[in-house]
């Protein structure tokens, strides 16, 4: 994996801030209730589809390089109107006000330029840094989060035409990255991209990838693991089925408690890879909580994030459980609190974006007091 100084940079540099905002917001409940004066933890986690902010799809469709360039600058321009500086903040808003001990991120984009293009892969100009952008967000707010997993899935580069006719390569590389607070301990973080990759047009290969990390909290360790699974619509879902097994494969000897999230592109509850992973032994958040019986809806709203219309149809966003028996009580699980971020309207940007096409999911899964 390339390193990527500009965006360990910000890491250090939050290390001198403070946190300004205490408490999750009101849709998930706070549970640092105390009993006999011992407060109560909780694991809170949140999964978040950065989106790419354009339409990368019809890119990759596109086989005739005549048109390749024409096609990437009407591309580049969408991307500049779904201003990601505008986006990032909203997001950490959306972070600073649950607080989550680990958020998963999926295409967390870095886009980089070279003028004149001369179509290989090596433009270094960062033009939009979607890593660096949303960590100096949660800077501005107080809030220390630290890139604990970073995994490099598809690099790309291809020539734009400009206003006056001239070309410029426009590097897209693709990443997955976990979150951790600062307060929080964690370690054995590893990523890896998954062996089941789409091939692409040009010679690309479309890669996607896994990150994860352990939580030690109120004296237990967690497993946390982030993916963002190829599409079903993609090959009938062949790859995204191989990726699902690696991923299991993965798993297949961990017996502590294990959070699985991430956009896995299957739906609840009929998608064929939801099915299995349910089959063996994860559990949704999301069907756990208590309150109201809600959708949970999360994808998509327009590639356009200016569009009025909530257009989220599925839930392919998922927060996903396993061993976490031991940790809850004879009766059954514990109190378990989810709520969507990114779904309604009061939550677009200042110029009415919403922050991305996906909404984002916070989990929080109340734990025994110490000793229990």
């Amino acid at each position: 994996m390339r390193a990527l100084p500009c965006l360990l940079a910000v890491t250090i540099v939050f290390a001198a801030c403070s946190d300004a905002i205490t408490g999750p917001s009101s849709d998930t409940p706070s549970v640092q209730a105390a009993t006999d004066d011992v407060a109560i933890p909780a694991l809170t986690v949140m999964t978040r589809n950065m989106y790419v902010g354009t339409d990368v799809d019809r890119a990759i469709a596109t086989t005739d390089p005549n048109q390749l360039p024409f096609v990437v600058g009407e591309l580049w321009e969408l991307l500049l109107a779904n201003d990601f500086s505008e986006r990032a903040a909203a997001m950490a808003r959306e972070i600073a006000e649950n607080r989550p001990q680990v958020v998963g991120l999926q295409e967390v984009s870095l886009f980089r330029s070279q003028t004149p293009a001369d179509f290989q892969l090596n433009a270094q100009t960062v033009e939009i840094d979607f890593l660096g952008t949303l960590l100096a967000e949660l800077a501005a707010l107080g809030q220390h989060y630290e890139v604990a997993a970073l995994v490099e899935n598809t690099d790309v580069e291809l020539p734009r035409l400009n206003a006056d006719f001239s070309l410029t390569d426009v590097r897209l590389t693709d990443y997955d990255a976990l979150l951790v607070r600062a307060d929080v301990e964690s370690s054995a973080a590893a990523a890896a991209n998954y062996q089941a990759s789409v091939p692409g047009p040009y010679g690309l290969d479309i890669k996607r990838g896994w990150t994860a990390v352990d939580l030690t909290l109120g004296g237990r360790t967690f497993r946390v693991v982030n993916t963002h699974l190829e599409p079903v619509e993609t090959a009938g879902g062949s790859f995204q089925a191989r990726q699902a097994a690696e991923l299991l494969d993965l798993l297949s000897s961990e017996r502590r408690p294990t959070v699985l999230l991430g956009d896995l592109n299957t739906e609840a509850d009929v998608g064929a890879t939801y099915q299995l992973l349910v089959n063996e032994g994860f559990l949704d958040a999301w069907q756990l909580r208590k309150g109201r019986p809600e959708p949970g809806l999360t994808c998509c709203h327009s590639t356009d994030l200016s569009s009025d219309a909530i257009a989220l149809v599925k839930r392919i966003d998922h927060v996903l459980l396993r061993n976490f028996e031991a940790l809850w009580p004879p009766s059954g699980p514990g109190p378990v609190h989810s709520t969507i971020v990114g779904d309604d309207s009061s939550e677009k940007t200042v110029s009415g974006l919403w922050p991305s096409d996906h909404a984002g999911v916070v989990a929080e899964s109340v734990l025994p007091a110490p000793g229990f």
